[in-house]
């Protein structure tokens, strides 16, 4: 899998580009706010049709402009593949992959698959509950794009069933409705919840080897699954084809015994919206107890993990988007993370010096959505 062109059009802060990119490491160099940035994000927006910054599409439309172009010449076993794709500020964008037409995000993921590193990595270890299901959402429909059908779903029962709660349920109609929510909520959120199941087990001990590679230490790195509707961490014993359901009735059962307290507060409390995947470090929880330093190399051995479980499962090495990570770490710590990176196409951005064991084969200088050679 490989980027090998980049046209951009009144993306972010760029007017215009042309790029071209080799198959291994280029590195583009700039100080804070000429357009680093947003080049990756371009990259990662035709692979996930979102923003990794987490901002609305209006955002990247730049001043001024009715919308933004960002086109990509892809190139995989030796086929070549066009996706184009139109960000509009307002309603529906339009997407091309060799001039057909797609509407679905998973029709990107199949033509460019991307692992994104970025300072807000941190996030993912110090932050809320919320930051670590975006996380292992992310990397589920990256590696299996049907999983962002069942994601869909959910989050959609899921407001329609909270918008009935909100609004009282008080006669027969609105019970029976309730009860059609309580069981389309069940089957989503079992899909869901057994993916990420299935997708923690194989990937937690990959992080865990991550993790000790780059902190050079023995640490022990563990995680728990944990669903209020399990009353607790959730086992393997559920993710097996011979205990098929065993999500379902679990949820069912969930769903029954807050009726009353769903009712008063008007909003669904128990599903995979509202699991935890708890990380812990020599047993205690990386959130609360983990240093930051300890938090910073976990968080880095999470997308070292996430991106060799995908290359895994999907039989190639997504590109690698190195969003000024290195200004962060420590020359140890930035050492090890130039040894652990996988081979293949990587893209790297930096307001400062390039670590010493990286070989870019190009090197870019950017000012005001300029690229330019660096000699």
């Amino acid at each position: 899998m490989r980027l090998v062109r980049l046209w951009l059009s009144d993306f972010r802060c760029y007017h215009e580009l042309d790029l071209s990119l080799p198959a291994g490491f280029t590195v583009v160099m700039g100080g804070n706010g000429q357009g680093k940035t947003s080049l990756l994000e371009a990259v990662a927006w035709i692979a996930t049709a979102r923003s990794f910054r987490g901002v609305p599409d209006a955002a990247l439309v730049r001043e001024g402009a009715a919308n933004a172009i960002v086109r990509a010449e892809l190139e995989r076993d030796g086929r070549e593949q066009l996706v184009e794709v139109e960000i509009n500020p307002t309603g529906r964008n339009r997407m091309l992959v060799n001039r057909q037409h797609v509407s679905r995000r998973r029709e990107l993921t199949s033509a460019l698959r991307v692992t994104v590193f970025s300072p807000d990595d941190l996030d993912l270890v110090k932050g809320g509950p919320g930051e670590r299901r975006r996380y292992l959402d992310e990397l589920l429909v990256t590696i299996a794009p049907r999983y962002d059908v069942a994601r869909a779903e959910y989050e959609r029962v899921l407001r329609h069933r909270n918008a009935l709660l909100r609004g009282g349920v008080r006669t027969g109609e609105e019970r029976d409705t309730l009860a059609v929510f309580d069981e389309q909520l069940v089957q989503a959120g079992g899909e869901l919840v057994r993916g990420r199941l299935r997708l923690t087990s194989r990937l937690t001990p990959v992080v865990a080897d991550a993790y000790r590679a780059l902190a050079s230490d023995d640490a022990g790195i563990d995680a728990a699954y944990v669903g209020e509707w399990a009353e607790g961490p959730v086992g393997p014993d559920v993710t097996g084809t011979e205990a098929a359901g065993v999500v379902e009735e679990r949820l069912r059962d969930a769903l029954g015994a807050h009726r009353r307290q769903e009712l008063d507060r008007g909003m669904t409390l128990v599903g995979p919206h509202r699991d935890e995947w708890r990380l812990r470090v020599d047993g205690l929880d990386a959130r609360t107890h983990a240093s930051q330093g300890e938090q910073r190399t976990l968080a880095l051995a999470l997308r070292l993990g996430g991106h060799r479980v995908g290359a895994d499962v999907i039989g190639e090495e997504p590109v690698l988007l190195l969003d000024d990570v290195f200004s962060e770490l420590d020359p140890e710590r930035a050492r090890a993370l130039v040894a652990e990176l996988p081979e293949g196409q990587t893209l790297l951005t930096t307001a400062g010096v390039v670590p010493a064991a990286v070989h870019p084969e190009r090197r870019l200088r950017v000012h005001a959505a300029k690229l330019e050679e660096e000699r």
